[in-house]
């Protein structure tokens, strides 16, 4: 499988970096510069821009929208056991804008990284 690369904005890119690689066992591949860093975990890399600096992804639209954080689109990381996970993370101090879902498909759950982008646990149903 190819890596797959997913773009976030944020509002400060070393809190970021802490979240992912101590929250969520991502590790450093590059952080070259204050306004942007490439974080990686399995077949995943994720880009870190933050709303300011240099570089087109902080860059304003045409229309003059800017990128922000947020929104509803996210990345999915699977976990084996959903609760042991949230106790661990809630331990760390993470916020989750829900509580668990549980359904025919699995168990699913929304946690925020400091600046706002959604997060989404997966537990696969059991077999």
């Amino acid at each position: 499988m190819a890596t797959v690369n997913v773009r976030y904005i944020v509002d400060d890119v070393d809190a970021a970096i802490a979240f992912y690689t101590k929250a969520l066992g991502f590790s450093v591949v590059m952080h070259p510069a204050p306004s942007f860093a490439m974080l990686d975990k399995g077949d995943l890399r994720l880009l870190i821009n933050a709303t300011t600096g240099p570089g087109g992804a902080s860059q304003p639209m045409l229309d003059g929208r800017k990128p922000a954080p947020g929104g509803w689109n996210r990345i999915q990381i699977e976990v084996a056991d959903i609760e042991d996970e949230v106790a661990r993370l809630k331990a760390l101090g993470a916020r989750f804008r829900n509580d668990t879902v549980a359904g025919i498909g699995g168990k699913q759950i929304l946690l925020d990284d400091p600046a706002g982008n959604p997060i989404e646990l997966f537990e696969p149903p059991r077999k």
